[in-house]
């Protein structure tokens, strides 16, 4: 019998600095095909500690995971150099079910870091444009030292409706001002089937899920993930419990018709 939460070594082959407090890792993984979008992992480092990290990027036997400066286990995490190993878990939870967004429309609202969850997702449809009627995408970033793959989001403009903000700042490339501000823009009335991620801090998800609903769209076309509330990945610690539904089990990718309602 397979021990769930018994984690295994994986070596680190690549440290991208996506900013100063966000790096992306490569690590080595041989089953890279049977991950789904939208699954995490647990990432440990023995005697510090561990925590639940989306795969960000997926490729020929390595898996990507973006991690944000925060705590102890990524402050040790930060320290780590190609070459090393780190502890890996999983995949646990589930998915975007993305068979259901084929030959649709898609629209994608992401905030900071919360890119990270389905920037996987966007490149499969970038490189595979053939399976989706179109996609709009909007992504908004604190400043521009908070920007997450610089290289994908240029690329992305070259497929996809994109638009990207600032909270604050101008800069060349970037409308100012949150991502609700930009909703407006996304063209639900013409829209015959679609459907519409969300990811990113709480609040953010909130409103943007009410803008979009303002502007037409229907709840059950609505996912979010709420993968920042978990922790152990199995339902034994229950800091995910919400009411009868255990975050890291039933999620972390939620209808908006069942997330509305998950409130601690």
């Amino acid at each position: 019998m397979n021990n769930i939460t018994l984690p295994s070594p994986h070596k680190i082959l690549d440290v991208i600095h996506e900013t100063n407090a966000e790096y992306t890792f490569r690590v080595a993984y041989d089953d890279h095909d049977n991950i789904m979008y939208g699954q995490f992992f647990q990432l440990s480092i023995p005697k510090v500690g561990e925590a639940p990290i989306s795969v960000s990027g997926k490729g020929d036997k390595w898996l990507e995971f973006t991690i944000r400066k925060v705590g102890k286990l990524t402050n040790g995490i930060f320290g780590l150099q190609p070459g090393d190993m780190v502890f890996m878990r999983g995949p646990y939870g589930n998915y975007f079910p993305v068979d259901e967004f084929k030959s649709k429309d898609l629209v994608v609202i992401a905030g900071g870091t919360g890119l990270a969850a389905v920037r996987a997702l966007l490149n499969h449809f970038y490189e595979y444009p053939e399976e989706i009627k179109s996609v709009n995408f909007i992504a908004g970033f604190k400043d521009i030292n908070s920007v997450l793959f610089e290289y994908d989001l240029k690329k992305f403009k070259t497929k996809f409706n994109a638009i990207y903000t600032l909270d604050n700042t101008r800069e060349d490339g970037f409308e100012t001002g949150m991502v609700t501000a930009y909703i407006e823009k996304i063209p639900f009335s013409t829209f015959k089937d679609y459907n519409v991620i969300i990811v990113g801090p709480p609040v953010m998800m909130h409103f943007a899920a009410k803008e979009c609903l303002a502007r037409g769209a229907e709840e059950s076309k609505i996912w979010v993930s709420l993968e920042r509330k978990m922790s152990c990945a199995v339902g034994k610690c229950g800091h995910c419990k919400i009411n009868g539904t255990y975050i890291c089990l039933d999620g972390p990718i939620f209808n908006y018709t069942r997330a509305k309602d998950l409130i601690d």
